[in-house]
C-alpha cells in the first residue's frame, strides 16, 4: 500500500476518533470499556491455558 494511502487513513482514523470523544463521550466511554473487558477476557483464557499446560 502507498505511504500517502496510509497516511490518509491514519488521519482519518485520529480525526474519526477526537470528533467521536468529543461529540460522543458516553459512546467512546462505553466503547473503551467493551475493548477491555474483551482483552480482559482473552488474557484470562490465555492464563487459563497456560494453567492447563503446566498442570
Amino acid at each position: 500500500m502507498p505511504v500517502f494511502v496510509k497516511k490518509v487513513f491514519l488521519w482519518g482514523s485520529v480525526a474519526f476518533l477526537i470528533y467521536f470523544v468529543a461529540f460522543r463521550p458516553d459512546s467512546a466511554a462505553q466503547m473503551c470499556k467493551a475493548i477491555g473487558a474483551g482483552l480482559m477476557a482473552m488474557a484470562v483464557g490465555i492464563g487459563d491455558f497456560l494453567t492447563g499446560v503446566m498442570t
